[in-house]
């Protein structure tokens, strides 16, 4: 593998910031300093930063605190993404965010470069639950929960599963309502879309449980952590 390459998937940073690294004499390989890019390595190699030792990164999971105004995606010419939220060092080669959430949608996100799993999660024959706390222009109502249990016709004519919709408050004269509302699937705009066929509308929403996994409540937004191998073994199965 060449240096600038291991480097980067070391968590270095990106190939213009690693070649800076090199250009400074920062780097040493097998105790000697090394300033080309092109320097073959191989697993065996001590290779150094500024000292301290480095090396590649395997399987990471990380859960996300989405916030607001980040879009989901690895990269974005105009918008900040959910990658950008990601610190150099642990950043590491194929790092993607599971699944998605809107713009203005906000909570649990995972993000991990094991293809396996993220493809598991995903799977529509998997099934696996995503529960939302909703605030709702509208009051939800004992009809609208039985509603949800059952396909809902969405206004394109697509129909949903039957999902779960858990009445937390409601406010008549301020014409509110808080839910929280399980679906298994991940059709477009989902939730808003399933609130909206029952005449009301969706005004904050937040992803708080994706299979065994359920948002840490000691995150804030734009803020994240590794998942402990408990919170791992659960999401695979084990």
């Amino acid at each position: 593998m060449r240096l600038d390459k291991f480097l980067a998937e070391a968590g270095l940073g990106s190939r213009s910031e690693v070649k800076k690294w090199l250009k400074d004499k920062q780097i040493t390989v097998n105790g000697e300093v090394e300033t080309s890019p092109k320097r073959q390595v191989i697993s065996t190699d001590q290779i150094f930063a500024a000292q301290k030792p480095l090396k590649l990164k395997g399987l990471v999971y990380y859960l996300l605190y989405k916030p607001q105004n980040v879009i989901t995606a690895t990269k974005d010419q105009s918008q900040r993404t959910v990658l950008d939220l990601i610190k150099p060092s642990d950043y590491v080669k194929d790092l993607a965010p599971v699944g998605r959430l809107d713009k203005d949608t906000t909570g649990l996100l995972l993000l991990t470069n094991d293809g396996q799993l993220a493809h598991d999660l995903l799977a529509p024959k998997k099934h696996v639950a995503k529960t939302y706390w909703a605030k709702i222009s509208g009051v939800m109502t004992k009809a609208d929960a039985d509603a949800f249990l059952h396909p809902l016709t969405l206004k394109n004519g697509e129909v949903t599963k039957p999902a779960h919709l858990e009445i937390l408050a409601a406010d008549e004269k301020e014409a509110y309502s808080e839910v929280l509302i399980t679906i298994t699937e991940g059709k477009y705009h989902q939730v808003k879309r399933m609130v909206a066929s029952r005449g009301k509308k969706v005004v904050a929403l937040k992803r708080i449980k994706m299979g065994a996994l359920t948002l840490d409540p000691t995150l804030k937004p734009g803020e994240y952590r590794p998942l402990t191998e408990s919170e791992i073994a659960k999401l695979k199965g084990r």
